[in-house]
């Protein structure tokens, strides 16, 4: 008797929790409780990412570099039956005339820009339970030139102009960041606003490469410059 009424109660059970899952559409889930405000992560802010690179050269060079002391590329041999090739050009090519020889510099791809500062980083904390609003003013004026690694055989002005030619962007040869200039932001509370003035720069890749008054090439030599573009703050966030 008492088994029988066991499982009448189960069955009973059974069919209310397949009622419930009818009505809700779906097998019934709990709920899970809400996050606490202590368990929200704050995403902080980060300045811009300083040059990868540890051995930039500032400084672009001033002019060209003088031309490499290995010979050009020979001319081609003499054919197989010993009889040397011609060395006349055609009728219809005999206007042409050599190659200007010298360095040239050829971009070929940029990535973004890099902050260069001008002056000591500045810093201003929030100790209250409002939204503060902090100013900071450029104390130093500074002239940011051109940065490299590698061989940049020609001057600062005409890689700028090979740059700009390519990406079709501006970009200088030296920017300055001068001094008193303001900017004003709002700190939340119990926060540190950081601020740097300086200049951004763009950072692009290409080679050096000489070529010869009979137009052979010689080695190319990689390079990766950081070219001025921008005067302007850089500001991070910390707890």
């Amino acid at each position: 008797m008492n088994r029988a009424r066991i499982s009448r109660n189960v069955l009973a059970l059974t069919c209310l929790t397949v009622i419930a899952g009818l009505t809700t559409g779906g097998t019934a889930v709990a709920e899970e409780p809400s996050p606490k405000a202590s368990d929200t992560t704050v995403v902080e802010t980060a300045p811009p990412p300083g040059p990868e690179e540890t051995d930039l050269i500032e400084g672009a060079p001033s002019g060209e570099a003088p031309a490499p002391t290995t010979p050009p590329v020979p001319d081609p041999p003499a054919g197989d039956d010993g009889i040397d090739l011609p060395t006349t050009k055609p009728s219809a090519t005999l206007d042409a005339r050599p190659c200007e020889p010298g360095y040239r510099y050829t971009p070929t791809s940029k990535t973004k820009d890099y902050h260069k500062g001008v002056g000591a980083e500045q810093a201003n904390y929030n100790g209250t339970s409002r939204t503060a609003k902090s100013t900071f003013t450029s104390e130093v004026t500074g002239k940011i030139g051109i940065a490299y690694s590698g061989e940049l055989k020609v001057g600062g002005s005409v890689a700028v102009a090979e740059i700009e030619g390519k990406f079709g962007v501006n970009v200088s040869v030296e920017l300055t960041a001068k001094l008193g200039n303001t900017i004003a932001v709002d700190t939340p509370s119990k926060r540190s606003t950081h601020a740097q003035y300086g200049v951004y720069r763009l950072k692009s890749y290409g080679y050096s490469q000489y070529r010869y008054t009979n137009c052979t090439k010689g080695v190319k030599k990689n390079v990766t410059i950081y070219t001025p573009r921008r005067v302007g703050w850089v500001l991070w966030e910390t707890k």
